[in-house]
Formats: C-alpha cells, sequence, structure tokens
C-alpha cells in the first residue's frame, strides 16, 4: 500500500536574495523537487523579483522617482551578481560558462523549467508596493500577488526554505 505521505509532498521556498549562486539554488531545489512529484511554491520577494521581471536588463520601471532607481540598480535577472567573487560584475557570466561547460544547467534554464513543471510562482505584494510595481512587470507565469498569511497558508504542511 502507498504512504499518503509521499502524495502530500510540499517544499516552498522565499526568494528573498537576488544573487546569482542563490537563486540558482532556489530553482535548482524547485526543479528537483517539481520533477518528483512535490507541490512547489516559490515566493518571490525584493531583491528575488530579479529573477522573475519580464524585462532581463537595467530600466527604469515602477512608480516614483526612487522606485525606478531601485528597479534598474537591481537590473533583472541579467545582471544579478554572485554573492561572493564577483569582480567586477563578471563572475556570474563565468559561472554560466562554466555551467554550460559541465552540461549544468543555467540560471535561465533553470526557471525555464520551472515554469515548464509549473512551480507556483508567487509575488510578495509588500515588495511590489515598495518598489512601485505591478503584476505586469513580472513574466506571465506568476500565480498570484500575495501577501505573507496567503504565503503561510499556502506553504501549510509542506517545508519552507529561506534563500
Amino acid at each position: 500500500m502507498m504512504n499518503n505521505l509521499s502524495e502530500n509532498k510540499k517544499l516552498s521556498i522565499i526568494c528573498f536574495s537576488g544573487d546569482f549562486d542563490k537563486l540558482v539554488a532556489a530553482f535548482t531545489l524547485a526543479t528537483g523537487a517539481a520533477a518528483v512529484n512535490y507541490e512547489v511554491n516559490l515566493f518571490f520577494t525584493f531583491w528575488g523579483l530579479n529573477a522573475i521581471k519580464t524585462r532581463k536588463g537595467r530600466h527604469f520601471t515602477g512608480k516614483g522617482v526612487l522606485a525606478r532607481i531601485f528597479n534598474f540598480l537591481m537590473g533583472g535577472i541579467n545582471n544579478v551578481p554572485l554573492s561572493r567573487l564577483n569582480i567586477l560584475g563578471i563572475s556570474p557570466k563565468l559561472m554560466n560558462s562554466m555551467m554550460k561547460k559541465r552540461n549544468v544547467a543555467t540560471l535561465k534554464e533553470l526557471v525555464g523549467a520551472a515554469i515548464a513543471l509549473k512551480i507556483n510562482m508567487y509575488t510578495c505584494e509588500m515588495s511590489m508596493n515598495i518598489l512601485g510595481m505591478t503584476l505586469k512587470d513580472f513574466i506571465p507565469e506568476i500565480k498570484e500577488v500575495i501577501g505573507v498569511s496567503r504565503f503561510l497558508e499556502y506553504s501549510s504542511g509542506g517545508e519552507r526554505i529561506f534563500i
């Protein structure tokens, strides 16, 4: 007889960091879990929002001067730094090159895999409000804009990880 626990596996990841290596870790865990039938929730907040912006490079988006400046500086997925040894911003490019050479999925490929696996992706309402962003600033696969209480509800009964 099959164990009911195997049918209810759930992993929820809070993507707070906008660092290349941390986003790779979050998406690797998410796609790996989804591939073995976990329900997976990714909740993007503050710097983690860079991974799911529609615009991949530096753009002045958002409402208000400060929000537009912050969004420009955050840069989008094409500009996420390595958390350590981010030498003049070139380190993520070198890391991507090494990943491709060793047949390891790149960050962009992992995001694509998360979309293909239909992982539940949510944006943080508070972070969006602070940064003056709307749902149109993000990839269409974002399921919903939610707050903490809704995230806790969706992630209830499973493992939660903060990256």
